[in-house]
């Protein structure tokens, strides 16, 4: 047995399916293995957790980072500092907002250059499905890119246009037989445009709610349950928020299709009931909806049917807000929280009677099985990378702007009193943050899908 080169241990170990003593021994970046409290071997550092609790590093598979090309929204310096004081050890980047978009071979290279050497923590990659770039998903496949994604309505950027069905059933064959993965932005254009005959008020968040309803959500996971069927591949329904399109989930999962489904922070812990007037930070889209539908997300949830929580951060500059103005109608939709997972969803959960081994399943384990890296992060296991997050669960904060590390601080969530404080975090057995503290110089991968290892 190789010697540990660190050991992490503590009473509140998340692993293996229960909370526990445990000492994890760290040996050139993965987990050697899991040991009983007191079993600390001679010549290594010891970290004690105590009674904070001691979690795989959290997986956010829904990040947009923006870089390069609109670097003014975000970067990969901010947005991974950001993820390490919040506990995440990988992000995976969505293939837009950048300039340009990760659809095409030489878009992840350039990606991959602005990434090289700035990351605080281990990042991959999704690559993207467009009109006509059919040609390009084997050679990004190749590459090692997670999966691809697909906007089924305008995604608000003119180069990275939305599909069709059309432009489905071209591309559906091609990922099949790579077996690559496709998630999609799930509303369709139809009931959005027939929504825009109602007029009202652009600083009330009703118009704003009206103008996105549940069943452009609910026809477009109908289609996807159908395309799924029909080419047999892998799908996953992105920052899903219509409780009304649970059911037919339920009925893919029943027959055995491969369609997943996610939701985000904001449609668990916001209401659109609360949202006040002018208050365009709280746009994002599909839309936060009413309390009770948050609260069908949250069974759902529990159920396992929505399977992962992920942050779905999509920054822009306060400008494009429209702060000043209280446009709903006009504002970026979009919404940050990157570094605010974990308490959100812990303040939340709680409540609920939600349990950490949940949690870790949720933030960590899940995201990680999507991005086709559940070998290597998202569980305190030996053969692992040594990802690990040590927050306090009772302590309580007030989201500040001072403690926020995106680079920029407008966020629905200024104000509220939060519970769960992430103390340390560790990327491959390295202590990246601590206490407000980062390391130097940045040790982040960028990583290509499965084992497969880095770019």
């Amino acid at each position: 047995m190789p010697s540990a080169d660190w050991v992490i241990r503590g009473h509140r170990v998340v692993a293996r399916g229960r909370v526990a003593p445990a000492a994890i021994h760290v040996h050139r970046g993965r987990i050697a293995r899991i040991a009983e409290f007191d079993d600390v071997a001679d010549g290594g550092e010891l970290f004690e957790a105590g009674e904070r609790v001691v979690m795989a590093g959290l997986v956010d598979s829904h990040v947009h980072v923006n870089e390069p090309g609109r670097t003014d929204w975000e970067g990969f310096e901010t947005a991974t500092r950001a993820a390490a004081a919040g506990g995440v050890t990988t992000i995976v980047d969505m293939p837009l907002n950048s300039i340009p978009p990760t659809t095409t071979h030489d878009g992840l290279r350039r990606k991959l250059d602005s990434a090289r050497g700035r990351c605080m923590v281990d990042v991959a990659f999704w690559g993207g499905l467009v009109p006509g770039n059919t040609h390009e998903l084997a050679p990004l496949n190749e590459a090692g890119v997670v999966g691809f994604k697909c906007f089924l309505i305008d995604s608000g950027v003119a180069e990275f246009p939305h599909v069709t069905e059309a432009d489905l059933r071209e591309a559906l064959p091609e990922l099949a037989r790579l077996d690559a993965t496709l998630i999609a932005h799930a509303e369709l254009p139809g009931p959005v445009e027939r929504a825009a005959a109602e007029t009202g008020d652009p600083r009330l968040y009703e118009t704003f709610l009206r103008s996105r309803p549940r069943a452009a959500e609910d026809e477009a996971v109908a289609l996807l349950v159908r395309l799924c069927r029909e080419f047999g591949v892998r799908g996953h329904v992105v920052h899903h928020s219509s409780a009304d399109a649970l059911p037919l989930l339920r009925r893919a999962r029943a027959e055995g299709l491969r369609l997943t489904a996610e939701t985000c922070p904001h449609y668990l812990s916001l209401a659109a009931e609360d949202v006040p007037e002018g208050a365009t930070e709280f746009k994002c889209c599909p839309p936060i909806r009413e309390r009770e539908n948050g609260e069908q997300l949250w069974l759902a949830l529990a159920e396992g049917l929505v399977e992962m929580v992920v942050s779905d951060h999509s920054p822009c500059p306060p400008a494009l807000k429209r702060r000043e103005e209280g446009d709903f109608m006009a504002a970026w939709g979009g919404i940050s929280s990157l570094q605010l997972r974990l308490p959100l969803v812990w303040t939340e959960a709680r409540e609920r009677g939600h349990t950490l081994v949940e949690l870790s399943r949720w933030l960590s384990a899940a995201p990680a099985r999507l991005a086709g890296l559940g070998g290597r992060k998202g569980d305190i296991e030996e053969g692992f990378d040594a990802d690990i997050c040590v927050w306090d669960e009772t302590a309580q904060f007030t989201v500040e702007p001072a403690t926020i590390h995106h680079r920029h601080k407008l966020t629905p969530y200024l104000g509220r009193t939060l519970r769960g404080v992430v103390a340390a975090t560790f990327l491959r057995g390295r202590k990246i943050y601590e206490r407000g503290e980062f390391a130097a110089p940045p040790a982040g991968f960028l990583l290509r899908r499965g084992r497969a290892g880095e770019f």
